[in-house]
């Protein structure tokens, strides 16, 4: 496992982790209710997990 895969994570890997679709992913997004990603390069679009925890932390807390 790459360094790098440590620090994000891609929307397939999101939607297994979450147990939603793809889909809900970057519609959560699009609609400003999930973190923004990176693009890392032209085909590569991931999500910071540090944001991913902390979105996860505001919504545990808000419940």
């Amino acid at each position: 496992m790459s360094k790098q895969s440590l620090y994000y994570a891609s929307d397939k890997q999101l939607s297994e982790f979450l147990e939603v679709s793809r889909q809900t992913i970057w519609r959560w997004v699009r609609e400003g209710k999930f973190p923004t990603p990176i693009k890392l390069g032209p085909n590569c679009t991931r999500w910071k997990l540090s944001d991913v925890k902390a979105w996860e932390a505001s919504r545990e807390a808000a419940a």
